[in-house]
């Protein structure tokens, strides 16, 4: 049975965290515990980043960063209830010279790992902010092809095409080096599991799934009109948990669970961060649940794995990745 929302908060002593290991290493970078901070969320600045580690996360992951200036979608951009968000905030960004000095920032006194998302109009584009980025020495590169709100000449994201998605993953590993390239996936198709074996073909070192669900929208009962500007936006939060994890059980087993997953889609406990992770998730993103349960919501998370790992007999936390496939 499910826990449900914001009931659930332990607090455990540090002799019983440390009872079972939380640490997560994946492609040699050493995460102190499964969570981390989604694209988009308080992913601006080196301060918020920073803030962020001092909570809790394992991890944090900057909003997606384009090569120029990108201006967004007016307001209103984001309606929320209890059990939904829909944004279209567009993907606003400074471009490629205020990444510089923001991660630049960051990696000099780097408390956990970070996670660097780049987002771009064309293949060509991918490449080169791929390039200018990983100069920067991140620990991840994520690549995010699945914006509902920015989509190709085609009109539809890159992640909804086997041989687009494939293409960018291409042109970014042929620059990217040794920096780990994590394929964003759209859970908005009808086999992600092909998509994202299309992309290991061409290299990709990991996923992440999902990104938003949708399109979807919302219409204001008295003026009878869709209340974002947008029309139309991105579909996060609890209602989308089932689909997050439907998702990441197709990509583990498309892919065989070589490549690992960060798993992010409805996680607002502890319970709903183990279930991702034995449909094959290693890393746990938060997002919206960051506003629901506040900042302290990635220690919170902990403290509830630890108590079920601990009622379970579970001693290291990686023996929960893809538990279910077995």
């Amino acid at each position: 049975m499910t826990i449900p929302r914001f009931e659930f908060q332990i607090f455990l002593s540090d002799a019983t965290i440390a009872a079972v290991n939380l640490s997560q290493t994946i492609h040699g970078v050493t995460f102190r515990n499964p969570t981390v901070l989604a694209s988009g969320i308080w992913g601006i600045t080196a301060s918020s980043w920073r803030r962020v580690a001092q909570h809790g996360a394992g991890g944090v992951t900057t909003k997606s960063l384009w090569l120029r200036k990108h201006k967004g979608h007016p307001n209103p951009t984001i309606i929320s209830t209890a059990h939904w968000t829909l944004n279209a905030v567009g993907v606003p960004d400074a471009g490629v010279e205020k990444a510089r000095e923001e991660i630049g920032d960051y990696m000099k006194e780097k408390p956990v790992p970070l996670i660097a998302n780049i987002i771009a109009d064309s293949v060509e584009n991918y490449a080169k902010t791929a390039e200018a980025i990983v100069a920067l020495r991140p620990d991840f590169l994520e690549v995010n092809i699945s914006c509902p709100n920015v989509e190709d000449e085609f009109g539809r994201p890159f992640a909804c095409s086997a041989s687009d998605a494939s293409a960018v993953t291409k042109a970014v590993k042929a620059v990217s080096g040794k920096t780990p390239v994590f394929i964003k996936l759209s859970p908005n198709v009808s086999d992600i599991g092909a998509i994202a074996s299309a992309c290991a073909e061409e290299g990709a070192d990991g996923f992440t799934a999902i990104n938003t669900v949708g399109p979807g929208m919302a219409i204001d009962l008295r003026s009878r009109k869709p209340i974002l500007a947008n029309r139309v936006g991105g579909l996060s939060g609890p209602s989308i948990k089932p689909i997050a994890v439907r998702c990441i059980a197709d990509v583990y087993a498309a892919t065989e669970g070589k490549l690992p997953i960060i798993g992010i889609g409805g996680v607002y406990t502890g319970e709903d961060a183990l279930e991702l992770m034995l449909a094959g998730a290693s890393l746990i993103g938060i997002g919206t649940a960051v506003g629901d349960r506040g900042a302290d919501v990635f220690k919170l998370v902990c403290s509830e794995m630890t108590a079920w790992c601990e009622a379970e007999g579970v001693k290291n936390i990686g023996e929960m990745v893809g538990g279910m496939h077995t």
